[in-house]
């Protein structure tokens, strides 16, 4: 399904803030310390820089020519990438 309804893409933004914000406040509720709060924000800013990386800084700075549909493409890229310098390597 190829969504571009832009109504329907914010909707799908807000259920993965509502996802990630009632995920975070169980853990909290389950776990309240300073150290559950920091070890949380450095996994979500970890994974955000991630996110970011695979998409933006990949595309920019490394292969202009790779358009990436998610994390499944980019990794598909990656071991593509991966097995194209191994190849050339042997020769």
């Amino acid at each position: 399904m190829d969504l571009k309804n832009p109504m329907l893409l914010y909707l799908k933004a807000l259920l993965f803030i509502l996802i990630g914000v009632i995920a975070s406040v169980l853990l909290l509720i389950e776990n309240p310390t300073w150290r559950t709060v920091i070890l949380l924000a450095l996994a979500v800013w970890g994974f955000a820089r991630a996110y970011y990386f695979a998409f933006y800084v990949i595309e920019k700075y490394v292969d202009s020519s790779y358009r990436f549909a998610g994390l499944g493409s980019f990794i598909c890229y990656v071991v593509a990438r991966r097995r194209s310098d191994e190849k050339s390597a042997e020769n």
